[in-house]
């Protein structure tokens, strides 16, 4: 396993009277793609928020690159951290609707004022990622299909070369042909040694691209191992995500 490049160290969040987070530990590995799995409710969201400082933790630490971004007595501010090379894509994506793929696409290069100035190199292998863009892409985002959405939206979130890419919940919804379409463009991301943090609840599609996960239950990380170990493990996929995949789920 490689250095960690992300570190929770006993990160507890509140949000408002409610405790969701009860001392999360997890290592992110550099160059790798992390899967965190889960049932509904225990916690995977509120990690996500959390590093990026939308929830303030309010103990433990929580280390980027060696430098604590948020925790005990830091005042983690979104903006801050986004510049630090992380990027985020929520659940419900954030797309501007009325706004083209073009559009969207240059609100989130930093210092393009018009498509001219965006990496052409960097567009065009976008476009080899996720062709659909290409086709729309001058089209309002609005009038894109729920995948096409969830496309625009990780490339949205990429556009700039970024150390580590948060991503919450990408097939929710979304049919098989998408899905596999997604499989294809995170492999090429690890290919390209991106470092991944993704939050799923479709173990067939995370155990296609992962290379480790972790498992949260009752806001804590209750299992840790490689993807493929996961994937043999049954008891642990029965007693902590509620199936085996040995049973045809």
């Amino acid at each position: 396993m490689s250095a960690a490049l992300l570190s929770l160290e006993g990160v507890h969040t509140h949000i408002g009277a409610y405790h969701i987070l009860h001392g999360v530990d997890l290592d992110i590995p550099d160059g790798e793609l992390t899967v965190l799995l889960g049932r509904n409710g225990a916690g995977k969201s509120t990690t996500l928020r959390s590093i990026m400082g939308l929830w303030q933790a309010s103990a433990g630490t929580i280390r980027f690159d060696n430098n604590q971004i948020g925790g005990a007595g830091v005042r983690a501010r979104t903006p801050d951290i986004v510049h630090r090379g992380i990027a985020y894509v929520p659940e419900d994506m954030g797309i501007f609707n009325d706004l083209t793929v073009a559009e969207n696409m240059l609100l989130a290069a930093r210092g393009a004022r018009r498509m001219a100035d965006i990496d052409g190199d960097r567009l065009k292998w976008l476009f080899e990622l996720f062709p659909a863009l290409k086709k729309f892409w001058l089209y309002p985002a609005g009038a894109l299909s729920g995948g096409q959405k969830q496309m625009l939206a990780i490339a949205r979130a990429i556009i700039e070369p970024q150390r580590l890419l948060l991503v919450d919940e990408p097939c929710k919804g979304l049919a098989p042909a998408i899905v596999q379409n997604l499989v294809d463009a995170f492999n090429e991301l690890k290919r390209a040694r991106t470092t991944i943090l993704l939050v799923e609840q479709n173990f067939g599609f995370a155990s296609q691209i992962g290379d480790s996960a972790a498992i949260m239950d009752n806001g804590r990380i209750a299992h840790r191992s490689s993807m493929a170990d996961l994937v043999a493990d049954k008891a642990t996929q029965e007693r902590l995500l509620g199936f085996s995949t040995g049973t045809g789920h």
